[in-house]
């Protein structure tokens, strides 16, 4: 925790036993969905029932939904969970990678930020579920002066089950403070032409190790159920425009690069293509080389390390793809850093000089 003592002075024009308070700053809280403590049968057992509870993700009714959580859900799945994150697990720092490439991103954005204003600014980060939470770290920005909070949900695409319930603990959070602090939320970033740029160089960078051309690079987003765009969520045409702009940007041709939707959980039909049932198509089809990216995700985790590249991959293969490339999240990449600085200094006008 930042240590104000140094900084504290009593307010101007203030009765000489006031209480010193300290500087003002303005916080950029950097927000992420969450990761267990460990691979655990209980840590997971905590972390999926946080995940499962929340009704931004799981919106049938609670009489419904929980006792088949509580009694059947819960009592299997923190095992194959527990066992997936273990096998992507970083051993060495006891933590999962979304973790680790968190914090390597929130110390790189933090480097840019204070270059640029100083003690003026204070960034860290949170996760919706499990630790740090959000609610804590705010109890942290407020205590340290910051009367000014910019919360930067980590998802370039809005969706009612990542931004919206991000936000909501933000907010939350803020219902316990007795000073609230003014705030501010940075909007989707899926067409801000840095984070474009950043995907594109990513692209072409891998391409560009590969011996062989792949025939189609698979653009792979996290799902949720079609009902949710029916309902008015916009995550779907946010995806979409992200596929058709790095496209342009590429300068590619439609036959190229492909859009499809993975994580698919329930009964429900969720946006379609599914990824692990059209990279078995395009292998069907004759496209033996694939690439699979993940413009969704800021970080890799779960969804990309266990699921893209062990679950997927065995899909494309098993129906005769022969070689199947996986190419990283833009995670700690200096142009994505760029690109998040943009956004935050973009969202930080009339706060800071």
């Amino acid at each position: 925790m930042l240590d104000t003592s140094k900084t504290a002075i009593r307010p101007a024009h203030a009765a000489d036993d006031h209480p010193a308070i300290p500087q003002a700053r303005v916080g950029i809280l950097l927000a992420n969905l969450g990761t267990p403590d460990n691979y655990d049968y209980w840590s997971m057992r905590r972390y999926l029932n946080e995940f499962l509870s929340d009704k931004r993700v799981i919106d049938y009714s609670a009489w419904v939904w929980q006792p088949l959580l509580q009694l059947i859900i819960l009592t299997k799945r923190p095992f194959s969970s527990g066992a997936a994150y273990k096998s992507i697990w970083n051993h060495d720092a006891g933590e999962s990678p979304l973790m680790t490439i968190t914090k390597d991103q929130t110390t790189k954005i933090k480097a840019g930020l204070q270059a640029r204003y100083g003690d003026q600014v204070m960034v860290d980060f949170c996760m919706r579920y499990g630790n740090p939470s959000t609610k804590s770290k705010v109890r942290e920005m407020v205590e340290a002066g910051c009367q000014k909070i910019l919360f930067f949900p980590l998802y370039p695409h809005y969706a009612g089950a990542t931004s919206a319930t991000a936000n909501d603990q933000f907010f939350r959070a803020l219902m316990e403070e007795k000073w609230q602090p003014t705030t501010r939320t940075v909007e989707p970033y899926y067409q801000h032409p840095e984070y474009i740029e950043a995907l594109a160089q990513s692209i072409e960078r891998a391409y560009g190790a590969l011996d062989t051309r792949p025939d189609i690079l698979v653009c792979s987003y996290h799902g949720v159920p079609i009902r949710y765009l029916m309902e008015g969520d916009p995550y779907h045409c946010q995806c979409q425009k992200t596929t058709r702009l790095l496209k342009e940007r590429l300068g590619w041709a439609d036959t190229e690069i492909t859009t499809t939707f993975q994580s698919k959980f329930g009964p429900e039909e969720w946006l379609q293509p599914y990824t692990v049932e059209e990279v078995a198509r395009l292998a069907e089809a004759g496209k033996k080389n694939i690439a699979v990216c993940a413009p969704a995700f800021s970080a890799d985790c779960i969804e990309t390390l266990e699921e893209i590249n062990e679950e997927i991959k065995e899909s494309f293969e098993h129906a005769g793809g022969e070689t199947f490339t996986y190419i990283p999240c833009l995670n700690d990449d200096d142009a994505h850093i760029d690109a998040l600085n943009t956004v935050i200094e973009e969202n930080l006008q009339g706060w800071l000089a």
